[in-house]
């Protein structure tokens, strides 16, 4: 039986995902407004909770693509 682990994909996508989680939930706080122009908008938290969720998507795929090959017995 072969050993299960992740793909780096998903590992350095979930990671980046949860970096930019932490900043849109800080910039939506308003914790971030002296760092940058960017920040006083309310809407910078918003997209960058948007991206961790693309990003979260995008690492989940190669993800289920491992899942279904072994599966298969591949």
């Amino acid at each position: 039986m072969k050993p299960h682990h992740w793909p780096w994909t998903f590992i350095a996508f979930t990671l980046l995902g949860l970096v930019l989680l932490l900043a849109g939930g800080a910039a939506l706080a308003g914790m971030l407004k002296g760092v940058h122009p960017l920040f006083n908008d309310d809407m910078a938290g918003w997209a960058l909770i948007v991206s961790a969720v693309a990003c979260f998507l995008t690492g989940a795929f190669p993800l289920v693509l491992r899942r279904l090959a072994e599966r298969e017995g591949a």
